[in-house]
């Protein structure tokens, strides 16, 4: 299969359907690499050529699931971060994603949507989801899931943007959700697969360009009531 443009080995039933679990699919880069990763199902695009025995790719190996706190190899941390005084980035640091990922909702509850920009060292990718009936917590929530399983396929530490306090609390300050406890067990176990991440609060309309623009995708897909998918910018 194609994922963005490049060639993966994806998991398959005996007719080349894809086999899905969750909404992803189990990808290998290479046959002799047992390191085995999730793909949106909705992210792959046939390539061509014949279906390949299990025995092609050695055995899978999965990260194991982390907690959202303390630090990694290398002494990146893993958890909310303070910031230090200096405006937002507005670029990726070498070697990890940069994100900044809002939600949207019309009535809360009513009409609900999630939209989020990520940069890495390849490009800008955007996306803009309507979640249908829901309040802004779950946008804002689904907003930060996507970034993290984006940043996931690209096997890259995430930095992370959002105006929503709530999501900070329930999510890495040890706050009890009373609400979308699916949700956040969801989110908190994508962050913690990650090989590093943080999250960091920015103040929501002040004219921040990059939280902005998170916002408008949010808006943009509970107006229209449609999902863009992930798209270049």
């Amino acid at each position: 299969m194609l994922l963005r443009g490049a060639k993966v080995l994806a998991r398959v039933n005996d007719a080349g359907e894809l086999v899905q679990e969750g909404g992803r699919v189990e990808i290998r880069y290479k046959p002799n690499d047992g390191r085995a990763y999730g793909a949106a199902a909705r992210n792959l695009k046939p390539a061509g050529g014949a279906i390949l025995p299990d025995d092609h790719c050695g055995e899978a190996v999965r990260p194991e699931p982390k907690q959202a706190s303390g630090k990694k190899a290398g002494g990146r941390k893993r958890g909310a971060a303070k910031s230090n005084g200096k405006p937002p980035p507005t670029e990726p640091a070498e070697g990890e994603a940069l994100a900044y990922a809002d939600g949207a909702c019309s009535g809360n509850p009513g009409p609900a949507g999630a939209g989020v920009i990520l940069i890495h060292a390849e490009g800008c990718l955007e996306l803009s989801e309507y979640l249908g009936r829901g309040t802004n917590n779950i946008g804002e929530l689904v907003a930060i899931l996507r970034a993290a399983e984006q940043s996931l396929e690209l096997g890259l530490p995430l930095s992370l943007y959002t105006d929503s306090s709530y999501s900070i609390g329930v999510l890495s300050k040890g706050w009890k959700a009373k609400k979308n406890q699916e949700l956040v067990a969801q989110t908190r176990e994508a962050l913690a697969a990650l090989p590093g991440f943080e999250l960091h609060y920015v103040k929501g309309h002040a004219g921040i360009p990059l939280n902005e623009r998170a916002d408008e995708l949010a808006v943009a897909a509970v107006q229209q009531r449609a999902s863009s998918g992930w798209v270049e910018a």
